[in-house]
């Protein structure tokens, strides 16, 4: 196997990702601290024993599940995503080597692209961030949380060397 990319995403991603992941997370964390806040607000206005309300001890578990899995996506995860997200474009071929559990790396070969994207949401434009989307027949590959300047620089480079390839410079 060749020798692995070097070639890191903008350390601004770390803050892209934690903010994007924390939104999204509010999806699932929020029905889990609703439906808690509704099971000790009958158990606490209710006079009986504590194991005949034990619905707030099944929500209350549920809350906690959730607000551990959401502060892990929101906080831990961007970070070691980062860390692992590496890239480098040659004359040949794309090199992308990423995952956190799972490492996977992906080849694109230049003759095979078809067309080369920038993109940027608006998380990433708060933070000066594209991504590039590179175009096959069968698939679509990304390379993300890259500063606007180096995104459309690599996505000129991409295009240029695929017309080199093809010959139609």
């Amino acid at each position: 196997m060749n020798q692995e990319p070097g070639t890191r995403i903008h350390e601004n991603a770390i803050k892209a990702w934690t903010i994007n992941a924390l939104l999204f997370g509010l999806l699932w964390f929020s029905p889990a601290a609703f439906y808690m806040g509704i099971a000790v607000g009958k158990n606490l206005s209710m006079a009986q024993t504590w194991y005949n309300g034990i619905d707030w001890v099944l929500f209350t578990s549920f809350f906690l599940i959730a607000l551990i899995f959401y502060l892990l996506t929101g906080i831990l995860l961007p970070k070691l995503r980062w860390q692992r997200w590496k890239y480098d474009v040659s004359e040949k071929e794309i090199d992308m080597l990423r995952g956190i559990i799972i490492k996977k790396r992906t080849l694109v070969p230049i003759n095979r692209v078809q067309h080369v994207d920038t993109r940027q949401g608006p998380v990433y434009r708060k933070f000066g961030l594209s991504s590039v989307t590179i175009s096959t027949a069968a698939t679509t590959h990304e390379i993300p949380a890259l500063d606007d300047d180096t995104a459309d620089e690599l996505r000129n480079t991409i295009s240029t060397l695929v017309r080199k390839v093809k010959g139609d410079v």
